[in-house]
């Protein structure tokens, strides 16, 4: 048997190597995220005066931690939901009020990620505070949880107002004690936005804009928000006084799952 000298052997080793690297099935590599449609904007670019707490980035949501998708707090919306919230901004600026937008375009992955904490009965760690009263068995049922978001379609937007010039929110600490989203202002979570009768979020049948038992300042409140949006195209869903969509959607039949981020506007602001 002929003998291969060490060196050559050691080449021949390493060429079998690469070919069998070569010729394996393809390696696991990054899947490259997707990215926005050109019509899709950063809020602030539109308009920079409308305030962004987008609570989904955040463990002050009703899962108690960041949500899959959101890598940046940035509201992403459709070119013409932006310039709507623009008109209606300029026209509650001057009547001393601002916008400030919970949430925006949400990645279908943050949408699936809702339904995995609905379906985990266990996980019951901000019940006190977003659904007090409300079972987590009924979720679905009731309608506060689904598998698909009209925030997926780019057009939707969770928002409230703040009186001018704006106070901070007081941060939240995770572990604080938690008090129910439907509590007098004055107990529930310092948010600074004017009283809406509830907070945001809140999985109770006292977040439908037209609640009765949500009177005086507070149903004056929900209906000076409704009627700003709705004359520039914005349309309420009855059962959350927080929630618009822009009509006509451009993308209607369409769910998107690009990652919150200033990356998925393709270098876009």
């Amino acid at each position: 048997m002929t003998r291969i000298p060490t060196a050559l052997h050691g080449l021949v080793t390493a060429l079998a190597a690469l070919v069998a690297v070569t010729a394996a099935p393809g390696t696991a590599t990054a899947k490259p995220e997707p990215r926005a449609p050109e019509d899709f904007v950063s809020l602030s670019s539109v308009d920079p005066t409308i305030i962004q707490e987008m609570r989904y980035v955040t463990r002050h949501n009703f899962v108690g931690e960041p949500i899959d998708g959101y890598q940046q707090r940035l509201c992403i919306l459709t070119r013409p939901a932006a310039e709507a919230l623009h008109r209606a901004q300029t026209r509650l600026l001057r009547q001393g009020y601002s916008l400030k937008v919970y949430d925006c375009y949400r990645p279908q992955r943050a949408v699936d990620h809702f339904v995995r904490w609905a379906e985990d009965l266990g996980d019951q760690r901000m019940k006190a505070e977003f659904y007090p009263e409300v079972d987590k068995t009924r979720l679905f049922a009731d309608g506060y949880i689904a598998e698909k978001s009209g925030h997926s379609r780019g057009s939707t937007v969770d928002l409230t107002l703040v009186e001018v010039p704006a106070k901070p929110t007081r941060p939240h600490h995770p572990g604080q004690p938690l008090v129910p989203c439907f509590a007098p202002q004055e107990e529930r979570f310092p948010d600074n936005s004017v009283d809406m009768g509830t907070g945001y979020d809140c999985f109770d049948t006292r977040s439908h804009t037209l609640d009765p038992r949500i009177q005086g300042a507070q149903r004056a409140n929900r209906l000076l928000l409704k009627d700003a949006l709705e004359d520039v195209g914005l349309v309420n869903l009855p059962e959350e006084w927080w929630h618009f969509t822009y009509k006509p959607e451009p993308y209607p039949d369409t769910y998107f799952d690009f990652p919150v981020s200033a990356k998925s506007l393709a270098g876009r602001r």
